[in-house]
């Protein structure tokens, strides 16, 4: 399915917004304004998947954000194990 340019602006603020709201609430990862969108966009799919399994279906922009921002906050927590094994 391809995503038009609206969808592509809502994914990309709602990425900004998630990975910003991550790195807050997991200090001491700030990956700067792409990163943070980087790691929201990536949260978003991580929530989108992960939250159905464990019977949390969230929707609208609100459950979206909250989506993508908990899947952040596990990529981010993912990310710091592999720098402290590394």
């Amino acid at each position: 399915m391809p995503l038009d340019l609206q969808a592509l602006l809502i994914l990309l603020i709602i990425g900004a917004i998630a990975g910003w709201l991550a790195g807050v609430l997991v200090k001491g990862y700030g990956f700067g304004l792409v990163g943070n969108i980087v790691i929201g966009v990536i949260g978003a799919f991580i929530g989108a998947w992960l939250l159905p399994q464990l019977g949390f279906g969230m929707g609208g922009l609100l459950g979206s954000i909250v989506s993508a921002t908990i899947g952040a906050i596990i990529l981010l927590f993912l990310i710091g194990l592999v720098r402290r094994v590394a």
